[in-house]
């Protein structure tokens, strides 16, 4: 039986809409909007000093049902370099806080889950503004998650791919089937798919989108994308 899930990528550039007011209500309100099982966000820290979590966790836990996967060592963070993931209704196995090479600090989370009865591997990133970085992060990525036992690997972010086909990608497309590409930024008038998904044998992404709302188009310089990830029938008919 194959079964499907509802997932996201949100970078929410620090609750900072296009207005340039700070409003982590209104991000919430976007969040409950795009409805996933799995949202990946980034930009959910303030970016220097001691990265202090934004978001009431609480909050979207009690409303939305959706949990924040555990990190270790982050103080007052709520994620890893800026990188969250929300999950509904998921056992939560492992997280791996991965350090990104660049000459900014950047990290990726890489969170082993199983969900609707199934294993999958879910990687939230947001690679460097330079290309050189960008290259060199997404080989350290992937030589993680080639370390690491094999499952259905989704792999969702900002991966800041201006032209789209830039060396970071050609690495990318060795392993992964991207998701069609949607245009999500800036918010008010979007041209360029800076934020991707891609997916590993054994699941597809289907009917990608941004998610494109009058409040989604205010609460941040990126809309969401958004799609439905169906796996493969699993052969013991479970």
């Amino acid at each position: 039986m194959s079964h499907e899930l509802s997932v996201a990528s949100y970078n929410i550039h620090k609750g900072v809409g296009t207005d340039l007011r700070r409003d982590l209500i209104r991000t919430v309100a976007v969040i409950a909007e795009i409805g996933a099982d799995i949202l990946a966000v980034q930009e959910a820290d303030t970016r220097f000093g001691n990265r202090k979590g934004l978001l009431d966790l609480d909050r979207i836990r009690k409303e939305l049902g959706l949990i924040a996967v555990p990190t270790e060592g982050v103080g007052d963070a709520h994620g890893w370099h800026g990188n969250l993931l929300l999950v509904r209704n998921a056992l939560v196995q492992e997280v791996h806080q991965v350090i990104l090479p660049g000459l900014e600090p950047r990290g990726a989370l890489v969170s082993d889950l199983v969900i609707a009865g199934r294993p999958l591997r879910v990687v939230n990133a947001h690679l460097g503004l330079l290309k050189a970085s960008r290259t060199a992060q997404v080989r350290v990525l992937l030589d993680k998650i080639t370390g690491m036992d094999a499952r259905p690997t989704l792999l969702m972010g900002d991966l800041n791919e201006w032209r789209g086909a830039g060396g970071a990608f050609q690495t990318l497309e060795k392993h992964f089937t991207f998701a069609q590409a949607r245009a999500s930024f800036p918010s008010r008038f979007p041209l360029l798919a800076l934020d991707r998904m891609m997916m590993t044998p054994h699941g597809e992404l289907l009917d990608v989108a941004a998610h494109d709302s009058p409040l989604s188009r205010r609460a941040s310089d990126h809309l969401p994308i958004k799609a439905r990830l169906r796996f493969d029938p699993d052969p013991t008919g479970g």
